[in-house]
């Protein structure tokens, strides 16, 4: 049976086995980075000796390939190389990079390796989109469906490391959570990592479809045509609030592990925090994959909401997720108990809403504004915003904001009195986007509705 696209046209539905091999591709690829991101912060802090300021060069170095991915990834799979070789031979050197980086505490040794495994992953995660993309025909009603897999992924991996902390390094109970011996258990999230980068590296290779380059008719460059399509409405803008946007999103990436595997340990007398412990398992990491179960609720609903809602009221409704979360988390807390759980719990779970109504609905804004030869090229350069400019220039804010937040408290206050100051800034930064956004993004996309 076929279904009728947006402008009538009649499309087919989407096979059984490229939908299979294209979900496979997105749980590999995100479980890679949810295994480790989550519980790096703690990692390098707390395990490896790291000052705050190392760990935010971490952190920003390792986005460096995002800046690079535009100009070397979507180049060559937009015009020379077959995608899924490509992505193939990234990620088999790349699981071997993050098997090592687990036995790596000198920081210099680290910096480099992260450096360059920044370079060979990042580009990966915008080519999985552009190679989806290749293949379906209807994104709306169609890559929801793949993407949410890349969800579930990180989901897995999350609670996956989340228990192992729990029964092998803190000898099955979350009163110790802060245990030097699970800090330093941490590091198996890289080996983790590594084995299941090396299996999508052969998946790649021998489970992808084709996925040829588009060959401009006069040879031109892809990235800088993509440039010159990116730099016209609606994209300028959308590109111009991504790049805050991505720094608040880093800033939950860094911050909120921590603050839950507190959480987890302040409260994890009380009834609701144990059973979630059970469940998910210490570290902060598995309680965080909460906000990945909501993703998958609100990537399920995009194609129905896209019908409805314009592409500048979704992005709006993302905006203002971000604020709300980050308000639950510097607030909530106050509350203590049971309440305040619940309503942090809830900020999580916004997650899923800042994901989906923002950074997938971006995503898809990018790919049907550009041209087809250099979508790879424009999925990049977005790319570069939200995990390269994002993570780079986050990243040194969150650990600054983080010092700046500690010298405000003073000795003696409550355990959430930084937490309090320091979630406020992202707070207050979502609501200026939310702002802009809704000045200056106009209402004439090609997927923009009066409704």
């Amino acid at each position: 049976m076929s279904e009728n696209g947006h402008d009538g046209a009649v499309l087919a539905p989407l096979d059984g086995g490229l939908k299979f091999r294209l979900s496979i591709m997105m749980f590999l690829q995100y479980a890679i980075w949810g295994a480790w991101l989550p519980l790096l912060w703690d990692l390098l802090m707390n395990a490896k000796g790291f000052t705050g300021a190392e760990v935010g060069n971490i952190f920003a170095v390792g986005a460096v390939g995002a800046i690079f991915g535009p100009f070397i990834a979507g180049q060559v799979a937009d015009r020379w190389f077959r995608t899924e070789r490509f992505l193939a031979l990234s990620h088999l050197i790349g699981g071997g990079l993050a098997w090592k980086m687990a036995s790596l505490d000198d920081y210099n040794t680290f910096f480099w390796y992260a450096l360059i495994y920044g370079l060979i992953y990042s580009p990966t995660l915008a080519l999985t989109n552009s190679l989806s993309f290749h293949h379906l025909t209807d994104r709306d009603r169609d890559f929801g469906k793949i993407r949410l897999w890349g969800t579930v992924g990180w989901i897995v991996a999350g609670i996956g490391i989340g228990q192992w902390l729990l029964h092998m390094h803190a000898g099955g109970s979350s009163d110790n959570a802060k245990a030097p011996e699970v800090y330093a258990g941490m590091a198996d999230a890289f080996r983790l990592s590594g084995i299941c980068g090396i299996t999508m590296g052969f998946f790649c290779l021998f489970g992808l479809p084709s996925t040829p380059p588009s060959k401009s008719q006069d040879g031109d460059n892809a990235t800088v045509k993509a440039l010159g399509e990116v730099s016209r409405q609606p994209l300028l803008t959308l590109f111009l609030i991504a790049v805050p946007v991505s720094c608040i999103h880093q800033f939950y990436f860094v911050h909120t592990a921590p603050f839950l595997n507190t959480i987890q340990s302040e409260l994890g007398g009380s009834g609701l925090a144990a059973s979630l412990n059970s469940i998910f398992g210490i570290g902060g990491g598995g309680l965080m994959t909460i906000g990945q179960m909501s993703e998958i609720f609100v990537l399920a609903m995009i194609p129905l909401l896209a019908l409805t809602l314009s592409r500048k009221k979704l992005l709006m409704i993302g905006l203002l997720a971000y604020a709300a979360r980050m308000a639950l988390f510097a607030y909530a807390p106050m509350l203590g108990g049971v309440y305040g759980m619940s309503l942090v719990i809830l900020g999580v779970a916004l997650h899923g809403f800042c994901f989906g109504c923002f950074i997938f609905v971006a995503f898809m804004v990018v790919d049907e504004e550009c041209s087809t030869d250099v979508r790879a090229s424009a999925q990049n350069l977005f790319n570069l915003v939200i995990i390269g400019i994002g993570i780079i220039v986050g990243s040194k804010v969150a650990s600054s904001v983080a010092e700046w937040a500690s010298a405000r408290v003073a000795d003696g206050a409550p355990w959430y009195a930084k937490t309090t100051e320091m979630f406020q800034v992202p707070m207050a930064a979502s609501l200026v986007c939310l702002v802009l956004l809704a000045l200056l993004y106009p209402s004439t996309g090609k997927k923009e509705m009066s409704s």
